[in-house]
């Protein structure tokens, strides 16, 4: 009477779905193009600082290390463009779009309280989240899952 026959899915990167990793390309392509657009804003700001050799002093430098976002479609990798600043003043370039220390994007972070509040453990959190997100979902341990109720308890303190 032990025998379970309900078919069992470990996550939802065990479904092949063409139209996820569609939506995971372009998600992926619109974030780089937005990013792109972010940084011609920034050095268009700084076109005309120069150095006595008349070069500019805020140019591009390359790239960051990609980092994997969390967002709703799944994993999306990121490659946030550098600049360097010839004159020594500390420009720094950082996207709005895509802050510092990002991880996950701000709807998957409000799905955790819910998730909550519908009685999943914080113990079974990450295999809901691997479920719906895939098992790349990464960063949704117990420990930050209770680290984060510590923080709503607290903004429902105040």
């Amino acid at each position: 009477m032990s025998k379970d026959n309900a078919k069992e899915w470990d996550s939802a990167s065990a479904l092949n779905d063409p139209l996820t990793d569609l939506l995971k390309m372009g998600a992926k392509a619109l974030i780089q193009q937005a990013v792109e657009a972010e940084l011609q804003a920034f050095l268009g700001e700084y076109a005309k600082v120069t150095d006595l050799r008349g070069r500019q002093t805020v140019v591009r430098n390359g790239y960051l290390p990609e980092r994997e976002i969390v967002t709703g479609v799944g994993n999306v990798t990121v490659k946030i463009p550098k600049v360097r600043d010839r004159s020594g003043g500390g420009v720094k370039f950082n996207s709005s779009l895509v802050p510092p220390y990002v991880r996950k994007a701000k709807r998957v972070e409000a799905a955790l309280p819910w998730l909550y509040l519908r009685g999943i453990s914080t113990g079974d959190m990450q295999d809901a989240l691997s479920v719906l997100l895939g098992t790349e979902a990464k960063g949704l341990s117990p420990a930050v899952v209770s680290r984060l109720k510590a923080q709503w308890a607290e903004d429902y303190q105040a």
